[in-house]
């Protein structure tokens, strides 16, 4: 199991956490985390953004063209 450190608003106070087994095969990067001192859960999400799609997107945008 992972420990961090994180604010607990159950405590109101900066507790450790730890993350349970996980069953979503995380392991100890499982978003999931519980405080150990009321049992409080959290989960952490991260975003990512697919850049390369985004890439895409800008590039083939079409262009205007002023008539001549």
């Amino acid at each position: 199991m992972s420990h961090r450190e994180l604010y607990c608003d159950v405590c109101e106070d900066v507790a450790p956490f730890e993350a349970p087994p996980c069953v979503d095969g995380h392991d100890t990067d499982c978003p999931e985390l519980i405080c150990t001192g009321c049992g409080a859960a959290v989960v952490i999400a991260t975003v990512a953004f697919p850049v390369t799609r985004l890439a895409e997107r800008r590039r083939h945008q079409p262009t205007h063209r002023n008539a001549a």
